[in-house]
């Protein structure tokens, strides 16, 4: 997909090779994330996922916070190992030692929120509405029981839907 985002975890390398003055075997980049996730960092696959709908939305600070914000998930990775904490010291020190940028844990970028079909599940109680997920309704009819925690009634699907 986007050259410049490929362009700009290599330069993103390249900087973190110059200051810890070693190699960084370079991660498989995807733009298969969708969703509220900017980008995602999988430490053991050494690979990184991007959003591309939000990289089009907004590309500036896309490359220059977002890009640096996962490469530096995947530097600490591969110089302190996996015991460390994802957004703590030595990640936030790649940030600002090597990148020189603030160490935000999470964008800020507007994202547009797809309707969902939502199933409506009653109890006995007056104001007792539940609107259940596709997922979770799929397990109600694989079984699996709900209660409400005010009347302790089952829960059961009206025939209800509606988008939310």
């Amino acid at each position: 997909m986007p050259e410049r985002l490929h362009a700009r975890v290599e330069a993103c390398y390249r900087q973190a090779e110059a200051f810890f003055k070693r190699p960084f075997s370079r991660p498989q980049v995807s733009f298969e994330l969708r969703g509220q996730k900017a980008g995602v960092a999988h430490l053991t696959e050494n690979k990184l996922r991007f959003n591309p709908q939000l990289y089009r939305e907004n590309r500036d600070d896309f490359l220059r916070q977002t890009v640096a914000h996962e490469v530096a998930h995947l530097i600490a990775h591969q110089l302190f190992g996996a015991g460390i904490q994802a957004h703590g010291e030595e990640w936030q020190l790649i940030m600002r030692g090597v990148y020189e940028l603030p160490p935000q844990r999470c964008h800020n970028y507007e994202v547009q929120r797809r309707p969902v079909n939502r199933f409506i599940y009653r109890c006995t109680c007056p104001q007792g509405e539940f609107p259940f997920s596709a997922q979770r309704h799929n397990l109600v009819a694989k079984g699996r029981r709900y209660y409400c925690r005010r009347c302790k009634a089952t829960l059961s699907f009206t025939g209800e839907q509606r988008l939310e």
